[in-house]
């Protein structure tokens, strides 16, 4: 190992290792690799800076959302150990070098545009005695949520455009956490890579709908945060929330029931008002019958947001995890929403579409969590450092 220190010695080595601020020992490295990787190598996207990277980087094809529960009597100390060695993890492999001990160092040639983001749970902060900015969401009636897919205390989000890469970010991840936390759940995504479908950066979810069309223009205003105290500024907050998709029924309706349900021609992603994709969609148009165009309870209406400031920045995934025992399909959405403010922009537009959107007759939220996603932090500093440190 190159550095001359150990990573079992950094894992269980106390508060000696704990001292050892591990990026401040490759600190010249880190900068001089990125440096040129970044500007010779479009697959590296820069992992320092004053926000985290996967966020508003432009989406990758492939993605896993890794929830970690602290090992109970974790505290401050042991956070801080676990954020340096991640973090640590994360800018070597981004930048296409190897972890520290990475045995397949060879899978990390090519980044593909890998990024990991991490969040933190009310859990962690509980642990680190520090309030928190984030607190679980309130229950909605069309929620029939599963342990298994919501909650924990830390979040990591892997992304690349390669599920090689991706697979092994998770792998390093999981092996260098398993001293500090144990699993939660492990969530994995897909889209379209960028340029394919013809519809710019909008992808298609699984029903076939164009996913993610209205986000927020001034991340500024709707994304980071730039009140509060001083450790989150240029950070946000993200709720991941497990929908799953009745395929099956969906087959069933026509393709008139279905633009009708959602308020967008499916082909274009248009309002049924306009013409293109990002057409403001005409609320008050009504047709010869003189009933409103799109439907009082189409989904686009129920999810409008007026003020750009208090939009939601969306970022989903596709999942599908095959067929269930009687053959039907086990799929949906990852849907991941970034906002300044959970309660001021994400609980209304929830609430709005729990009371009546068309859509939830095929779809059911079945995971939630929500977490503080720390702004990024310099070339020799870890994520979260401003909070915890």
């Amino acid at each position: 190992m190159a550095s001359g220190i150990s990573r079992r010695a950094l894992l269980v080595g106390g508060g000696a290792a704990a001292a050892l601020p591990i990026t401040g020992l490759v600190k010249g490295a880190v900068v001089n690799d990125r440096a040129s990787a970044t500007a010779e190598n479009p697959a590296v996207e820069p992992f320092d800076g004053v926000h985290q990277a996967g966020i508003a980087t432009r989406p990758q094809a492939h993605a896993v959302f890794l929830g970690l529960d602290l090992k109970p009597g974790s505290d401050r100390e042991a956070i801080v150990r676990l954020m340096r060695l991640l973090t640590d993890d994360a800018r070597r492999l981004t930048q296409g070098r190897p972890a520290l001990a990475d045995t397949e160092p060879e899978l990390a040639t090519d980044p593909a545009r890998l990024t990991v983001t991490f969040g933190f749970g009310p859990g962690l902060f509980k642990a680190a005695k520090v309030d928190s900015p984030v607190a679980p969401l309130p229950s909605f009636t069309v929620d029939k949520l599963e342990k298994r897919w919501s909650g924990g205390d830390l979040l990591v989000q892997i992304c690349a455009d390669d599920p090689i890469t991706v697979a092994h970010a998770l792998r390093m991840t999981v092996k260098d956490a398993r001293s500090f936390a144990g699993i939660r759940w492990t969530q994995r995504g897909f889209r379209r890579r960028a340029g394919v479908g013809g519809t710019g950066e909008t992808q298609r979810n699984l029903m076939g709908q164009l996913d993610g069309t209205v986000n927020p223009a001034d991340l500024d205003r709707a994304v980071w945060i730039g009140q509060g105290p001083e450790g989150m500024r240029g950070g946000t907050t993200v709720v991941l929330r497990r929908i799953r998709m009745n395929l099956e029924t969906w087959d069933a309706a026509d393709r008139p029931a279905r633009e009708f349900t959602i308020g967008r021609r499916l082909d274009t992603g248009a309002p049924l008002t306009g013409r293109a994709e990002h057409d403001e969609p005409d609320f008050a148009r009504l047709n010869r019958l003189g009933f409103p165009v799109i439907p009082e309870y189409a989904h686009i209406r129920r999810a409008r947001v007026d003020d750009p400031g208090q939009r939601i920045l969306r970022r989903p995934y596709n999942y599908d995890d095959g067929l269930t025992a009687d053959g039907t399909s086990d799929s949906g959405l990852l849907f991941a929403s970034y906002q300044a403010d959970i309660d001021r922009q994400f609980v209304p537009v929830q609430r709005r579409l729990a009371e009546g959107d068309l859509l939830n007759e095929w779809i059911t939220p079945i995971g939630s969590a929500v977490f503080a996603v720390p702004p990024g932090c310099a070339a020799d500093g870890w994520v979260g450092d401003r909070l915890l440190g």
